[in-house]
């Protein structure tokens, strides 16, 4: 065979094993790892954060395809978690430390709002602006409502009477329209979801009191996985967790592009005025601690949260902190 024969064939066998190589394994040139998410609720500006991770492919970076979807409560979400039809639930913490508790075989995976930015909303006539405001007032109420549900802790950490707030049970969708028709001095609301709302729809500013600056820290908005996905999936977890944490520092720069990433995929959003503060409110919330990821969660946060809970009578005999979370995937 002559010296130029022998380099073409060289050649043609040289393509065609690169060729062979890249049909029987496309998987390591195109695939990515598909990660589930569900939400606890229905949209809102809370989600912006994830929406604008994966809008601006920080999802894709990782070799992530994530599915965002809405859901229909946090009972509903978890079992879909645990059924393996999701990877990733977004849900207030202080749900996920109960379903522990009840022995549910999750765990939080990171806690973004430290603090749940929830607050009693008042009529500016008859402002309720300090814990000692709510002496002598009546409030709207609704079983499992976060907002009250932890009054008789707030109460005592600011030294007033509990037995002067009057609280008027009703269901969970009464609240608000008996607080407008002014039948109840106050009810609570969240400040990523529904004062934004309410203020435009009435274009009213009402008085707010915030749990969380006069120290009630409801652990809020958080990202919780199974206990068999950590066993099974933890690479894949850790990869949604690094670019969630990014997609959070993106939207703390640019709160106004988060939104546009948001309401792309919100059909029949509100304005987005409204959006972006949510968004805005969303992100103040959430907790960037020095030298450690966004959601980072330190032991002692956790045994707090417990003995507030074990103080408002409803979690008894809890479980060791270290069994409600893990870093092992936000590192």
């Amino acid at each position: 065979m002559s010296l130029s024969l022998f380099k073409q064939s060289k050649r043609y066998f040289t393509g065609i094993t690169i060729l062979l190589g890249i049909i029987i394994n496309p998987l390591l040139v195109t695939a990515e790892e598909n990660v589930n998410v569900r939400f606890s609720w229905k949209l809102k500006g809370e989600y912006a954060p994830l929406y604008h991770t994966q809008a601006s492919g920080k999802f894709k970076s990782k070799g992530l395809s994530v599915n965002l979807g809405e859901g229909a409560g946090s009972q509903a979400a978890l079992g879909a978690l645990i059924q393996g039809q999701e990877d990733v639930v977004i849900m207030p913490a202080i749900f996920a430390m109960t379903a522990i508790q009840k022995g549910m075989p999750i765990k939080i995976a990171a806690v973004y709002h430290r603090s749940a930015p929830v607050v009693f909303i008042s009529h500016p006539e008859n402002p309720i602006l300090r814990p000692s405001d709510l002496e002598g007032k009546t409030i709207a109420s609704a079983v499992g409502e976060t907002g009250t549900s932890y009054l008789s802790t707030f109460c005592a950490i600011n030294n007033i009477d509990c037995d002067k707030i009057k609280l008027i049970q009703m269901d969970r969708g009464a609240r608000v329209p008996t607080f407008l028709a002014k039948k109840v001095d106050g009810v609570s609301a969240y400040l990523s979801n529904d004062l934004p709302i309410l203020e435009q729809k009435t274009g009213i500013k009402f008085a707010v009191l915030n749990l969380g600056e006069f120290g009630l820290e409801i652990p809020g908005m958080s990202a919780v996985v199974s206990d068999k996905g950590i066993k099974e999936n933890s690479d894949t977890l850790r990869k949604f967790l690094a670019a969630l944490g990014d997609g959070m520092a993106a939207t703390r720069n640019d709160p106004t592009a988060a939104t546009s990433s948001l309401r792309k995929s919100w059909d029949g959003a509100p304005s987005a005025a409204i959006v972006e503060a949510q968004v805005q409110a969303t992100i103040d919330a959430v907790s960037f601690p020095a030298g450690k990821p966004v959601g980072w969660i330190d032991v002692a946060y956790i045994q707090a949260t417990l003995d507030m809970l074990t103080e408002a009578g409803t979690m008894t005999d809890a479980k060791k902190a270290s069994d409600f979370f893990t870093n092992d995937l936000n590192n």
